[in-house]
């Protein structure tokens, strides 16, 4: 005889949750108990009772109050292994929460639970009757015949309660699964904190990662391509300089080769800054800032103010997110300020802020919603949790003004 998948599931289910119920008595009563125990022993005391059990009262209370982390690692044990549950370990400062919970919630939800124990228990008792009526001798039975209609009936009403079990065993689960990870582990307000916590954390891993993708991306062109591009530059010159003898169209030719290796190597030098500049890396963001401003197209104003006596230098990513910030303003002003003459850039740092404002004399009227250039530079900014803020009415000036974390 096979057993279907779907009846041996639910078998499996049953019996998780019964275990997981029956085993959740014990712990959800005890405080209940001993708060009894301790109600009983200060009755005593109230009605004048000379008893010497009355001079244990404290006894109730140490336990009460000594039990709470048992009990709390205790439910996190039966989450675990029964229900694969792992709740969160509590913070500091949630004894007073702890409290609330073994001393309030648990007593009725180990009350639920006993009941569904006990209906179980009740409805096996019954079920079986018959097998137990029968298994009197016949002399017995054929005496009391009139008990045979009631065991049929205590047997009926015992399948009804195990055909009840499964139902109710369920829900008192999914009820305890939603309701106790809330109310004996981290509140919703810590999750939440915890969650943002690691996803800041994740964030400056990828942004890490990726400026070291870029890192090793622009070493890799400037160790690889852009050395066979010099070569071949080099090559293709040596040839146009000393192959004299040669027609007319092919040194058009090697000439028209060399120009096109020479741009190649400018183009792939804008694309290796672009990337990443080893300048930022070897000295710094004021140098690397004034190699900006000397390639600018219009004339920059550029004031680096970042105090020597820092106790270390800013951290690669916010010097890195610093420097696009001002390559991609500079390159927006040139291309899309109207009558801009020149630009001021001035870098700040002012304790744990790095402040960066870039301004230019155009006609102003940039708006940030209607292009992706500054929305790249926002989100730029947003990765280190930065600011940014910018400010173009019609007729100028424009003010873009970028305020980035450096962690002292």
């Amino acid at each position: 005889m096979t057993i279907s998948p779907r009846l041996r599931r639910a078998a499996v289910r049953l019996r998780r949750d019964i275990l997981f119920i029956a085993a959740g008595v014990p712990l959800h009563l005890v405080t209940a108990a001993l708060f009894y125990w301790l109600v009983v022993l200060l009755g005593d005391i109230v009605h004048g009772d000379d008893d010497p059990t009355t001079l244990i009262v404290p006894v109730p209370v140490v336990l009460v109050l000594s039990s709470n982390y048992v009990l709390t690692q205790a439910q996190r044990w039966r989450f675990r292994q029964l229900c694969g549950i792992d709740m969160p370990r509590p913070g500091k400062g949630h004894a007073r929460q702890q409290y609330r919970y073994h001393c309030l919630a648990a007593p009725l939800l180990g009350a639920l639970e006993a009941l569904v124990v006990g209906l179980l228990v009740a409805g096996l008792v019954a079920a079986l009757s018959c097998v137990w009526f029968y298994a009197l001798p016949w002399q017995w039975r054929i005496e009391h015949l009139g008990y045979a209609t009631q065991v049929g009936y205590v047997s009926a009403a015992g399948l009804a309660a195990l055909a009840a079990v499964p139902g109710l065993a369920g829900g008192l689960v999914r009820l305890e699964t939603r309701l106790v990870p809330t109310l004996l582990g981290r509140s919703r307000e810590e999750e939440l904190t915890r969650r943002v916590e690691d996803l800041t954390e994740s964030r400056a891993g990828a942004v890490d990662a990726a400026d070291a993708e870029r890192r090793r991306i622009e070493r890799d062109l400037h160790d690889g391509a852009q050395q066979r591009l010099v070569s071949l530059a080099l090559n293709l010159g040596l040839a146009k300089a000393t192959l004299s003898d040669l027609p007319p169209e092919a040194r058009e030719v090697i000439d028209a080769a060399h120009r096109e290796a020479k741009d190649a190597i400018e183009e792939l030098n804008s694309l290796v800054r672009g990337l990443h500049p080893s300048v930022l890396d070897e000295l710094g963001l004021d140098a690397a800032l004034s190699g900006l401003a000397a390639r600018a197209p219009l004339p920059v104003r550029l004031r680096v103010d970042i105090p020597a006596d820092l106790p270390q230098r800013t951290s690669p990513a916010v010097e890195a997110v610093a420097y696009f910030v001002v390559s991609e303003a500079l390159t927006n002003i040139a291309k899309h300020a109207r009558e801009a003459t020149r630009a001021d850039v001035t870098v700040t740092r002012l304790g744990g802020i790095l402040r960066v404002v870039i301004a230019d004399d155009g006609v102003g009227g940039a708006d940030p919603s209607k292009g992706t250039g500054l929305k790249g530079l926002a989100q730029r900014v947003g990765s280190v949790d930065g600011t940014f803020r910018m400010s173009s009415p019609v007729g100028g000036p424009t003010m873009m003004s970028v305020e980035l974390p450096c962690p002292m």
